[in-house]
């Protein structure tokens, strides 16, 4: 055992054991919610495969719902660093980029771990209205749809508000579908070319 180890037990860890073992266990966390949902892990799963205990979860976090917000805020962050990487090589281009981004969400469902979004489970499953994980889930997706239809405004489009709303409805559908049907060839694999006929529907249209 570890001399960070050994604190963790201890009642009186030292900083850089509470931050060692922080991040333990939220990295742990952040792997089961995904792979098994919110609601079938709790405080005891996630310690004991952090290889920590529950005072040290609640010394690091004040409520598994604190965590499971903590979990979708950093969801949140990695998924607008992987839009912006995706879009960037096509600045000034909003047809191009949306393109893009279909074409690197359907690559990123067809990953064996893939279980769907994170955002939409998280969803699904709370239904309490407090929940602050709600609140994460809400401006994600808010922000989401504001971002298509800026994006379908920059086109030119007669109705851009229709076409980023269709383009958000593929984007959840392909997710659910990644759930629903269990191969990795389900109907999101078609999710770039319908987004393409919809963009080509909308712009004929202007």
């Amino acid at each position: 055992m570890s001399k960070h180890e050994q604190t963790d037990t201890s009642g009186a860890p030292q900083e850089g054991a509470k931050v060692k073992v922080r991040d333990r266990i939220f990295d742990t966390a952040c792997e089961l919610f995904y792979q098994h949902g919110i609601r079938c892990v709790g405080v005891d799963a996630i310690t004991t495969e952090a290889g920590t205990n529950k005072m040290s979860f609640y010394r690091s976090f004040a409520s598994k719902d604190e965590l499971v917000a903590e979990y979708l805020r950093e969801q949140e962050r990695l998924h607008w660093q992987w839009w912006d990487e995706v879009v960037e090589p096509f600045a000034g281009d909003p047809r191009r980029q949306i393109e893009a981004l279909f074409d690197a969400y359907v690559s990123k469902l067809r990953k064996k771990d893939k279980c769907g979004c994170a955002f939409v489970n998280a969803a699904v499953e709370i239904r309490e209205p407090d929940h602050p994980a709600l609140a994460v889930v809400h401006g994600y997706k808010a922000e989401m749809r504001h971002r298509l239809r800026g994006m379908a405004k920059a086109m030119g489009v007669a109705d851009p508000a229709a076409l980023g709303d269709g383009l958000v409805l593929l984007i959840e559908g392909s997710a659910m579908s990644r759930l629903a049907f269990v191969c990795r060839e389900g109907p999101f694999v078609n999710a770039a070319r319908a987004a393409k006929t919809l963009i080509e529907a909308h712009l004929a249209a202007s």
